[in-house]
């Protein structure tokens, strides 16, 4: 009887999941694996958020396998060590994983390979599974190019790649008999702390109940922030309880401007995967250097933080962020342009708050993401300045996504709103919000100077 292992990364979902697939189809028996990793304690990167979504995931992923007959194995400790124990345990010859992007998932298989291999084990590695399109399957015409640095270019590609087909759930999920499992509510490694009020339940029960609700909403009011209509599967595709690929295809079977707004959301999501992979120290080094002179300003940083800079939307940004975990795309990057460009503060400083906090926090799109914004990374026009007020203007022309989160504003009309970092004292007075701590002229002219731009 051959027994293979499935070791579950950032893959936690039944529906298209090329690793249980093929382990399934391969052999008779299959220990579906989750090693709560202690490495990952260590790194800083295991925050209550994402803890308390993991524990919610593995705890669904643990109820669907039971429905078909198996369970999820927990184990806790170092990955590769807890991996080749089980395989050592249960006889299993080959285990099966999906393929990451990180230094720290890269240095993981690394480890995995050749410490199977010195067991006489194989290890099967899926690519597919965490994005649509795998990291260099795609690469620019010329000598030496490893991967995109361009999303335009990139993007022409990606839609035309040749998109592999959904996988189905397996019927049946047969353990050996007699393997140990942790038991996941007493697992001290998912122990969490405070956690945010509005944090989302994970699980890729839950995933797809979204995913059912949003496909038959208005799709066309997908980028405004009024309407609150984006699709918020994002810590979803993080953890895995949905499959990019199975999203791509029901999203381009809807003629819809908005399902095409998100299968856009789709590539930059692959494209950053790509661009970590071929220079993962783009997660904490300039992608490309500006030279740049940022300050150190630790009262300006603590009143973004906190949602207090005296501009609405970047000030409903941060209050959603803290609330909830989650913030919509557009309003990342305004709170990030406001950091990097208005402040003029290190994007480290940002990107790590915000990992501190976001329920899909991802070193790939969150780091890129930040250095895009701050001009370091990928953005072909890296001098751009994004103005809070133009930007609230076109994507809260109402202003009712800033009365949602700033209740102390709540009473004044979308004009006021747009308008309140320039009104005078008198015209402010009662308000229990603060004046604007910079102003955008004066700051737009320091970072062109810190950046030494004429």
């Amino acid at each position: 009887m051959r027994v293979c292992v499935a070791l579950f990364t950032a893959d936690l979902r039944l529906h298209d999941n090329p690793v249980l697939h093929a382990a399934v189809r391969d052999t008779e028996r299959v220990v579906p694996l989750f090693v709560v990793d202690t490495g990952i304690r260590r790194t800083g990167f295991a925050v209550p958020n994402r803890a308390a979504f993991l524990a919610d995931s593995l705890a669904d992923l643990d109820a669907a396998l039971r429905d078909r007959g198996g369970r999820l194995v927990v184990r806790v400790g170092d990955v590769v060590e807890e991996t080749c124990r089980v395989a050592a345990e249960t006889g299993a010859d080959a285990v099966h994983i999906a393929g990451g992007v990180s230094r720290y998932a890269a240095r993981r298989e690394d480890r995995l390979r050749v410490r199977l291999a010195g067991e006489r084990r194989r290890l099967h590695v899926h690519d597919a599974s965490l994005t649509v399109v795998p990291p260099g399957a795609l690469t620019p015409a010329g000598r030496g190019k490893d991967h995109f640095a361009v999303f335009t270019p990139y993007f022409r590609r990606w839609e035309n790649f040749s998109v592999r087909d959904v996988l189905p759930v397996p019927d049946a999920v047969r353990l050996p008999d007699d393997v140990r499992s942790a038991d996941l509510s007493r697992t001290e490694s998912l122990a969490v702390g405070p956690t945010s009020p509005g944090l989302p339940a994970g699980g890729e029960s839950e995933g797809r109940r979204r995913l059912r609700e949003w496909l038959s909403g208005p799709l066309s009011a997908y980028d405004d922030l009024s309407a609150d209509a984006t699709s918020r599967l994002s810590p979803y595709l993080h953890f895995g309880c949905l499959s990019p690929t199975e999203l791509l295809h029901r999203a381009r079977d809807l003629d819809d401007p908005g399902a095409q707004t998100f299968v856009r959301q789709l590539a930059w999501r692959d494209f950053h995967h790509q661009v970590l992979a071929a220079r993962p120290d783009a997660a904490d080094h300039d992608y490309r250097p500006r030279h740049d002179r940022w300050r150190r300003a630790p009262k300006d940083v603590e009143a973004w933080r906190e949602g207090r800079t005296g501009y609405p939307v970047v000030d409903a940004a941060m209050r959603q962020l803290r609330h909830e975990g989650w913030m919509p795309n557009r309003v990342r990057m305004l709170a990030a342009s406001f950091l990097t460009k208005t402040l003029y503060v290190d994007w480290r400083v940002g990107a790590r708050h915000f990992l501190d906090l976001l329920v899909d926090g991802d070193v790939a799109n969150n780091q890129l993401n930040w250095q895009w914004v701050a001009g370091t990374g990928t953005d072909t026009r890296p001098n751009r300045l994004l103005n809070p007020l133009v930007q609230a203007r076109r994507f809260d022309p109402e202003g009712e996504y800033v009365r949602r989160w700033l209740p102390e504003l709540r009473h004044l009309d979308a004009g006021t709103l747009h308008r309140l970092p320039h009104l005078d004292g008198a015209a402010r007075a009662g308000l229990d919000y603060p004046a604007p701590i910079v102003d955008l002229t004066a700051a737009a002219d320091r970072f062109r100077a810190g950046r030494g731009i004429d």
